[in-house]
């Protein structure tokens, strides 16, 4: 029995190491991928549901991403970042607040990490394979290395054929789940010269929130 113990934990730990080496390679490839893109536009849905809290939101949006520059549209409001400066402008309250980058939490998945936030902070593993619409979605679980991270564990799903993402389920520990979901993902498009440029001209009706 002490023999067939001991076999048991060789082939586990080796099965183990061989799932992280594994999902490691396909992140890898993930990565290598995104950042070959000049830039990435997406549509997708977002869903938030807390079946203690009896919370469900669910919304569409959407973001394009040139390196650390974003342009965010969802629930309304439009998040501007242009690399040193975020702008949140809230047509309903005729408010734009203006805050440096560093004010957002660090553990936060922004646009701009939205793709890469992997890269540091998780251990991770395989998971499931799901056929969506005849789509092989390969999921990766990632753990926080923070244990005090309010995140409890997030799976990634991967298109196995493109290496896009294609989804990303965060669990909480507070057992909230947010879902966002890519409906489409366009690369290199011709944007704007002024698409991540905050135009205060046009905002003048706007009060104007200066954060430190």
């Amino acid at each position: 029995m002490k023999k067939l113990l001991v076999l048991f934990l060789v082939l586990t730990t080796s099965f183990s190491f061989a799932q992280d080496k594994e999902a490691k390679e396909l992140l890898n490839k993930v990565s290598k991928k995104v950042k070959s893109y000049n830039n990435i536009s997406i549509d997708f849905k977002y869903a938030l549901h807390n079946e203690k809290e009896n919370i469900r939101q669910e919304t569409r949006g959407d973001v394009v991403i040139e390196g650390d520059k974003y342009r965010l549209n969802i629930l309304g409001i439009t998040r501007i970042f242009d690399g040193k400066t975020l702008y949140s402008i809230s047509p309903d309250d005729e408010e734009v607040t203006i805050s440096s980058n560093n004010t957002e939490d660090e553990n936060s998945i922004t646009p701009s990490k939205m793709l890469s936030f992997y890269e540091d902070g998780y251990t991770y593993k395989m998971d499931i394979m799901q056929n969506v619409q005849g789509r092989k979605i390969q999921y990766v679980k990632l753990t926080p290395i923070d244990s005090n991270s309010e995140i409890k564990n997030i799976l990634l799903g991967i298109d196995a054929q493109t290496f896009h993402i294609y989804n990303l389920i965060e669990t909480g520990k507070n057992s909230t789940k947010t879902t966002l979901t890519v409906n489409s993902f366009k690369t290199n498009e011709p944007l704007s010269k002024t698409l991540f440029t905050f135009d205060a001209n046009k905002y003048k009706d706007h009060y104007i929130n200066k954060l430190d």
